[in-house]
C-alpha cells in the first residue's frame, strides 16, 4: 500500500553505489543546465528570476517521492512559462506584485487539477487533447515566445502577447536597438547552435571518450553564461545600455499561502485548467518514451499526482508553474540517471546555488537568457507537420491549421481551445456520418467485401450492409434512412442484413432507431438480421425487447447468414451453417 503511495519506496529498497554514481553525474550536469533555464523562463513567464529557480527546488524534491518515470526531468519549461505569463498577464501588469500572486495561483490551481484527476483515475481526458492540436499549439507557441524575446535581443521596447502585436511593436521599435546587445545576443545564439552538434567533436579530437564528450557539450549553457557575465561586468556593459539580471535573492525560498481571492481564482481557472492539460499531456509523452527504452512502465493516474503535487509545492514555494521538461529529459537519460533520485540530487545542488553564487549572476545579461531560449525552443518547432497531416486527414490537419492561426494571432488559451473545439466538433461530424457499404460475397470464400472495391458475387433477394462505426444518436437516423432507401422500389427483396464487427456500442437512441428500421421492414414483407455482433452490444440487446421483436435472426459471421439465407450463393465453400445470438 505505501508503495503505491510512494513509488520511491519501490526503487529505494534496492538502492546500489553505481545507481548512486549515475544519479549524481545526471544531477550535476541537469543542474549546469536548469540554473540558467529555470531563469530564462522565468522571465519568459514576466517573473524574477529566482522564480525559476524555486521551481527546481520543491518540485522535484515532490516529484522524486511520488513520480513513477525513473528518468523525467522536472521543472520551468517554456510552453508553461510563455501560458502562465498570458494568463497572469489578465489579472495583473507583469513585474507587480499582484502579477506574481496570480502566478502562484496557477501553480496551486493547475496542481490541484491535476491531484483531483489523478485521484478519481481521469487521466483518460487528456486523450481528448488529440496531437495534431497539440503539435500544431507547441509550434505556434514556439513562434511566439521566440518572438517574445526580441526586446531581450534587441535591447529595444518590443512587446505584444501576438503576432498582430508583436510584428507593428517590433517595426516601430527598430531604431532604438542596442547594437551591443544584439551583438552579445548573436554571439550567444550562434555558439549555443554550434555547441549542439559542434562542440562533443571538437571535444572527441582533443581525446575525450565519446560519452564524457557529450557530457560536456552539455555545459555550453553554463560556458555562455560564465563568459556573457564576465564580459558585462569587465567591460561595464551595463552602463552602456545592456540589462542584466540585477540582485537575485539569497537563500532557500520562503514558503507561504498566496494571497488567493475567489474573483482571482474564477479568472485564473480556465488558464490554470489549459496549462494542466499541456503540462500533463507533455510530461507524460517524454516520460512515456523514455521508459520505452528502458522497458518500463508508468502510471498516468500516479503521474498526475506526482505532477499535480509538485505544483502545489511549487505554489507554496514562490515559484513558478512546473512540468517534465524535454531537453533536461532527454539529458538527465543520457547522461545515466537510474532513478528519481536525480531530480532529487539536482533540488539540493540547486538549493545550495542559491545559498552561495547568486552574488555571480548578479551581472548575467538578460540576452542571453533570451538567447537561451530561443535556442531551446527551436526543437518545439515543426513545420513539416502540418503537411503531413493535412495528408493524411484533412480533418486533423484543419484542426492543427486553425489551432496556430489561433495561438499566433488571438492567444495561446484561446488557440488551445479552439484547437480542442474543433476536434471534438470534428469528430462528431465524422461519426454521424458513418461509412457504410453494401458487401457481397469474394467467389469461393467465406470473406464478404465493399461492392464498389471489390469482385463480388450478390444475390437480389438479400441486402447485405455493413456499418463501420459504433451507433448513437448523431448516426442513429442516416443508418435508418440508408436502409430504408434501399428497400424502398427493389420488390426482389426478402432480406436485410446488417453487419456489425465495427460496432463497439449501441445507445438508447440508436436502439430506437433499429427497432423502428424492424417494424418498417416486416411491414414491406423484408425480414431484419444482424450478423457479426460483438459481446457487450449484444448485452445491450438483450437488456430491451429489441430481440424479442425482430423478425429474422442475429448470426455469428456474414457468411452463416449467407448459407441460411442464400445457400445458392455460398455452396462451393465447405462451412456448416451457423446462427447464433451472442457473439
Amino acid at each position: 500500500m505505501l508503495e503505491r503511495i510512494f513509488p520511491a519506496l519501490t526503487w529505494a529498497r534496492g538502492y546500489s553505489r553505481d545507481m548512486l554514481g549515475g544519479d549524481l553525474i545526471a544531477a550535476m550536469v541537469v543542474t549546469i543546465m536548469l540554473i540558467p533555464q529555470g531563469m530564462a523562463y522565468a522571465m519568459l513567464a514576466g517573473l524574477p528570476p529566482e522564480a525559476g529557480l524555486y521551481g527546481a527546488i520543491v518540485p522535484l524534491l515532490i516529484y522524486a517521492a511520488l513520480g513513477t518515470s525513473r528518468t523525467l526531468a522536472v521543472g520551468p519549461v517554456a510552453v508553461v512559462a510563455l501560458m502562465t505569463a498570458a494568463a497572469a498577464g489578465t489579472v495583473a501588469a507583469a513585474g507587480t506584485p499582484g502579477f506574481h500572486v496570480a502566478a502562484l495561483a496557477i501553480a496551486m490551481m493547475s496542481g490541484a487539477i491535476m491531484l483531483a484527476l489523478g485521484l478519481l483515475r481521469l487521466g483518460f481526458l487528456a486523450n481528448f487533447l488529440s496531437h495534431p492540436v497539440i503539435s500544431g499549439f507547441i509550434t505556434a507557441a514556439g513562434i511566439l515566445i521566440a518572438a517574445s524575446q526580441l526586446r531581450h535581443m534587441l535591447g529595444n521596447a518590443t512587446s505584444g502577447k501576438t503576432l498582430q502585436e508583436l510584428v507593428p511593436s517590433f517595426l516601430a521599435n527598430l531604431g532604438q536597438i542596442n547594437r551591443i546587445t544584439l551583438a552579445l545576443s548573436l554571439v550567444v545564439v550562434a555558439f549555443l547552435f554550434w555547441a549542439r552538434t559542434g562542440l562533443a567533436p571538437l571535444l572527441r579530437r582533443f581525446g575525450l571518450n565519446p560519452k564524457l564528450a557529450l557530457l560536456l557539450s552539455r555545459t555550453a549553457l553554463l560556458v555562455a553564461v560564465v563568459v556573457s557575465t564576465a564580459s558585462v561586468w569587465a567591460f561595464g556593459l551595463d552602463a552602456r545600455g545592456v540589462r542584466i539580471v540585477g540582485e537575485i535573492p539569497r537563500g532557500l525560498p520562503q514558503f507561504g499561502w498566496p494571497a488567493l481571492s475567489f474573483d482571482l481564482a474564477q479568472a485564473l481557472l480556465i488558464p490554470a485548467l489549459m496549462i494542466a492539460v499541456v503540462g500533463y499531456v507533455e510530461s507524460l509523452s517524454i516520460g512515456q518514451t523514455l521508459a520505452a527504452k528502458r522497458r518500463e512502465s508508468l502510471d498516468p493516474n500516479r503521474e498526475l499526482i506526482a505532477l499535480g503535487a509538485a505544483n502545489l509545492g511549487a505554489g507554496l514555494s514562490q515559484a513558478m508553474p512546473v512540468t517534465g521538461g524535454l531537453s533536461r529529459s532527454i539529458v538527465n537519460f543520457d547522461a545515466g540517471a537510474q532513478t528519481p533520485a536525480a531530480g532529487a540530487f539536482t533540488a539540493l545542488m540547486i538549493g545550495a546555488a542559491l545559498m552561495f553564487l547568486t552574488p555571480a549572476l548578479y551581472y548575467l545579461p538578460n540576452a542571453t537568457l533570451a538567447a537561451i531560449i530561443i535556442v531551446a525552443v527551436m526543437s518545439l518547432l515543426d513545420f513539416r507537420a502540418l503537411p503531413r497531416v493535412w495528408a493524411i486527414s484533412k480533418a486533423d490537419g484543419a484542426a492543427m491549421a486553425a489551432t496556430m492561426l489561433a495561438t499566433l494571432f488571438i492567444g495561446v488559451e484561446q488557440g488551445l481551445l479552439a484547437g480542442v473545439g474543433l476536434s471534438l466538433a470534428l469528430h462528431l461530424y465524422r461519426t454521424s456520418r458513418p461509412h457504410i457499404a453494401i458487401v457481397g460475397q469474394v467467389p469461393g470464400t467465406e470473406h464478404f467485401r465493399n461492392v464498389a472495391r471489390h469482385r463480388v458475387v450478390t444475390d437480389p433477394a438479400v441486402l447485405s450492409l455493413r456499418v463501420d462505426e459504433s451507433l448513437y444518436f448523431p448516426n442513429a437516423r442516416l443508418l435508418s434512412d440508408r436502409i430504408l432507401a434501399e428497400v424502398a422500389g427493389n420488390r426482389a427483396l426478402t432480406h436485410v442484413v446488417l453487419l456489425c464487427p465495427a460496432v463497439n456500442s449501441v445507445d438508447a437512441s440508436a436502439l430506437e432507431s433499429l427497432e423502428a428500421v424492424n417494424l418498417r421492414l416486416r411491414d414491406a414483407g423484408v425480414t431484419f438480421h444482424l450478423a457479426e455482433v460483438k459481446g457487450p452490444v449484444m448485452d445491450s440487446l438483450k437488456r430491451s425487447h429489441f430481440l424479442e421483436d425482430l423478425s429474422g435472426q442475429v448470426f455469428l459471421t456474414q457468411y452463416d447468414a449467407m448459407q441460411t439465407l442464400s445457400p445458392v450463393l455460398t455452396r462451393d465453400t465447405r462451412a456448416a451453417p451457423r446462427c447464433e445470438t451472442a457473439l
